[in-house]
C-alpha cells in the first residue's frame, strides 16, 4: 500500500521550516510522495490576503526543484473559497483508492482537530503527522484520530515573520532557499502588504 503526504497551507512564503516539517514527514512516516497542497484560503486566515496564488506556487515550485517525491497540487487553488481538510482529503481518496493517505498538521491544530469539518470522516480516512513547534510539549492523547508527533527538525521562523522581516528592510536569506529569497527580493513581494 502507498503511503501519500498531503500538506496543505497558504505557504505564503514557504520556508525551511515547511521544508524541514515535509522532510520529517517523508521519512518518519514511510511516504512514497508528499503533496503540497496550497490553500485559496485558510479556514484558519480567512481575513488574511496572501499572495496571488501564482506566484506562491512559483515559489513552492523553486523552493521544491530537483526533489521528485515532493509534488504541488493547484487543485484548491482552482477551486476556490475556503480550503478545507476534508473537502482535499476525500478528493485524493478518489485518485488513490488503494493509498494511505497522511496529512501533516501542525501541533497548534491538533488540539482542535475534534472540531474540524468532517472531523469524524477525517478520522476514518487519515492518519496526521503532526509538526511540532519548539519547546512545544503534548500531554495528553487525542482520542479518536491516528496521528503522530514528528520528531523532525522544528524550528522557529513562519512566513509572518519572514513577511513582517521584508516589511521592515530585514533579511530573510538564512529563513528561506535562496532561489525563494531571491525571486521574492527580485519581484519585490511583500513589500505592500
Amino acid at each position: 500500500m502507498n503511503r501519500i503526504g498531503l500538506y496543505g497551507g497558504s505557504f505564503d512564503p514557504v520556508h525551511w521550516g515547511h521544508l524541514l516539517a515535509a522532510q520529517a514527514a517523508y521519512e518518519e512516516m514511510s511516504l512514497d510522495k508528499l503533496i503540497f497542497i496550497p490553500a485559496a484560503r485558510s479556514p484558519f486566515k480567512q481575513d488574511s490576503k496572501p499572495l496571488a496564488a501564482v506566484q506562491r506556487v512559483r515559489l513552492l515550485r523553486l523552493a521544491l526543484a530537483g526533489r521528485a517525491e515532493f509534488e504541488v497540487c493547484e487543485r484548491e487553488l482552482r477551486r476556490g473559497g475556503i480550503s478545507f481538510t476534508i473537502d482535499t482529503v476525500k478528493k485524493f481518496a478518489v485518485e488513490y483508492p488503494s493509498a494511505r493517505l497522511v496529512c501533516l498538521i501542525g501541533a497548534d491544530h491538533l488540539e482542535t482537530l475534534p472540531q474540524w469539518k468532517g472531523a469524524d470522516a477525517l478520522s476514518e480516512k487519515v492518519d496526521f503527522a503532526v509538526i511540532p513547534r519548539p519547546g512545544q510539549r503534548w500531554e495528553s492523547p487525542l482520542e479518536g484520530f491516528s496521528y503522530r508527533l514528528l520528531r523532525g527538525w522544528p524550528i522557529e521562523v513562519s512566513s509572518s515573520l519572514i513577511r513582517e522581516r521584508i516589511r521592515s528592510g530585514l533579511r530573510v536569506d538564512w529563513l528561506l532557499p535562496e532561489a525563494v529569497a531571491e525571486t521574492i527580493r527580485r519581484e519585490r513581494f511583500y513589500l505592500d502588504d
